[in-house]
């Protein structure tokens, strides 16, 4: 018996092994950052067939599922995400009973009727071709399995299922405000992401979406008259039988696919030099105004492009599409739906913004669900800084807004710390101000912290070592740690996980001799800025003891300040005039009006 039990042991650590080594092979970077990582893979293989005229489809998929995990697998889920675009729904009901429900859903869902709703009805469902109990509950399929899924084994499901477009409310669904008929997101059964934390089977609430990194392989087929563009490479020329074209795509290493359609549809296209093919949709019915945007938005979005390969990582796919559709800008693999009747400045920084997705979260592919400001913070960040890199008129700080937005929230007294569920903020405006503006001054203040240049190493060695991958809060502070030697678990603590709030001010001045002292809870290094009675300035760095290191910096670097300790003294060279905490701003102190003093 102690014989069999050791042999059992030691297959199922070979075959884990060969699991977890499968995986890093097929990675795109094998180093200590993701030695030991693993992650689930998925290939879609889908069938459509639209009816235009009443905007329901039937579907077929066959989708391989890899275990990759070390886990045995008893049950599988899947979103069926057109389910919540249904009176009595959990989308529904949160948004009629939340303070400040979202203008574009409020409550028109409970007022849909039946041929308004969203639903994927599945039919039938196999496993390894054998009929497997399921059970729908809202917008998520129950499954139990009939074998379990082994570590290493491949699982192929058969499904049937079909479905109706609902009228557009959030993201998806067809004839929205600007009469776009179909804008296709989150339209397909879609297998939910199993990770080291087990299952993220979410309900569909309102807020992002996760998923497992895969390839697809599409065949769409609706009337011939509609133009079609989204994510994946056609295959070929469009089938065309009995009025209808049947679109063939395929889209390699994904985690999702999107696809709009409109029979008004004008299809531009921009070839960048050395890049990606650019494609541009949007309907031939806009008054000429918008019609003018769109025509002059090509040669930016390809300045976008650029800007944002240089300073995160190179775009891995071979085209990028932007497309009317939607119900605002949303990002998805290899493209973006946005509604076209904008100003050029909107159009663009819309643009702007769902392209930055495509780094920070499509190939950085973080569960938004849970961590939602490492996507919708880190893409305001970069979006911020490439629009301010095409603007004539520069800014000095062009994370400005994302500062007062952040402040705004923390001297609210209603903040919630960012590891909130992003469905269980009490109001959207603590959402939107967590995930946005203070998920994008994370990454500016860690510049701060660490320095502007360290800052731009850390955001190019992270893309490197976790694309294509799932990467999580911690990633970013370990890859920084990496770069500088620095410890720096206790920026992550405080400013990601709690709400405790940054308050340095200057107590006295007597002389030569400056006291400072720490007011707020979070601790933080010490830029600080002297100007003696003679007129001439000093600056000086005083390092956070528990950061056990020193920031580039070309100011005078004095004693370790420990964080226990509430109040710092040291003097000056000189006689001093004024001083000032951090006159760049970029650490966000809740209070300023303690951040200067003057000798009158």
């Amino acid at each position: 018996m102690k014989h069999s039990l050791l042999s059992l042991f030691s297959l199922l650590i070979l075959v884990s092994c060969g699991s977890a080594e499968k995986t890093l092979q097929s990675s795109n970077s094998v180093n200590a950052a993701t030695f030991g990582y693993w992650q689930q893979h998925v290939d879609y293989a889908m069938e459509i067939d639209m009816d235009v005229n009443n905007y329901q489809y039937k579907g077929t998929q066959k989708l391989v599922y890899t275990n990759n995990s070390p886990d045995v697998l008893n049950r599988v889920y899947y979103h069926l995400y057109f389910n919540a675009f249904q009176p009595g729904s959990e989308m529904d009901v949160r948004s009629r009973t939340i303070n400040d429900p979202d203008r574009r859903v409020g409550d028109r869902i409970s007022k849909l009727q039946p041929n308004e709703i969203g639903y994927i009805k599945v039919n039938s469902l196999q496993q390894n071709g054998k009929a497997i109990s399921y059970e729908t509950v809202g917008t998520v399929l129950e499954v139990k399995l009939n074998q379990p899924i082994q570590p290493g084994e491949k699982v192929t499901f058969n499904m049937d299922f079909d479905a109706q477009v609902p009228v557009q409310v959030r993201r998806s669904g067809r004839d929205n405000s600007e009469g776009v008929a179909l804008s296709m997101s989150q339209w397909y059964p879609k297998l939910a992401e199993y990770d080291d934390e087990g299952w993220h089977a979410d309900p569909y609430i309102g807020r992002e979406f996760h998923g497992v990194w895969g390839d697809f392989d599409v065949k769409l087929t609706l009337d011939a008259a509609y133009i079609v563009g989204g994510t994946g490479y056609l295959q070929g020329e469009p089938a065309v039988k009995s009025g209808k074209k049947t679109h063939h795509f395929k889209a390699p290493k994904v985690h999702d696919f999107t696809w709009a359609a409109d029979p008004d549809y004008i299809h531009d296209t921009f070839q960048m030099p050395n890049g990606p093919l650019l494609h541009f949709y949007y309907k031939k019915t806009l008054d000429q105004k918008y019609l003018d945007n769109w025509k002059k938005l090509p040669a930016e979005t390809a300045m976008l492009m650029d800007f944002f390969s240089e300073h995160i990582g190179d775009y891995p796919y071979d085209q990028y599409s932007v497309i009317q559709g939607g119900d605002g800008g949303m990002e998805y693999a290899m493209s973006t739906l946005i509604t076209g009747e904008r100003s050029y400045g909107s159009l663009l920084g819309v643009t702007a913004h769902e392209l930055a997705h495509k780094w920070f979260q499509f190939i950085l592919a973080s569960n938004e669900s849970k961590h939602e400001w490492m996507d919708e913070g880190f893409t305001s960040y970069i979006s911020n800084l490439a629009m301010n890199s095409l603007s004539e008129n520069k800014k000095s700080n062009p994370l400005s807004g994302s500062y007062r937005g952040y402040l705004a929230l923390a001297n609210s007294g209603v903040e919630q710390p960012l590891t909130t569920h992003s469905d269980r903020y009490a109001t959207n405006r603590v959402y939107g101000a967590a995930a946005y503006s203070k998920g994008a001054v994370f990454l500016a203040q860690l510049g701060y912290v660490i320095g502007d240049d360290n800052l731009d190493k850390t955001i190019k060695k992270y893309f490197e070592d976790f694309k294509f991958k799932h990467p999580k809060p911690f990633d970013i502070i370990r890859t920084a740690e990496r770069i500088t030697d620095f410890e720096l678990d206790w920026y992550f603590i405080d400013f990601g996980q709690t709400t405790n709030t940054i308050d340095y001010g200057i107590a006295s001045v007597e002389g030569q001799s400056i006291t400072l002292e720490r007011i707020g809870l979070m601790p933080m290094p010490i830029d600080l800025s002297v100007t003696y009675t003679d007129g001439t300035t000093e600056d000086f760095y005083i390092p956070l003891q528990m950061m056990r290191g020193e920031k580039p910096t070309s100011a005078t670097i004095i004693n370790d300040w420990a964080w226990a300790i509430p109040t710092y003294s040291f003097d000056a060279k000189k006689a001093v005039k004024s001083v000032e905490i951090d006159n760049s701003q970029m650490m966000a102190d809740v209070d300023r009006t303690n951040n200067v003093f003057t000798i009158e």
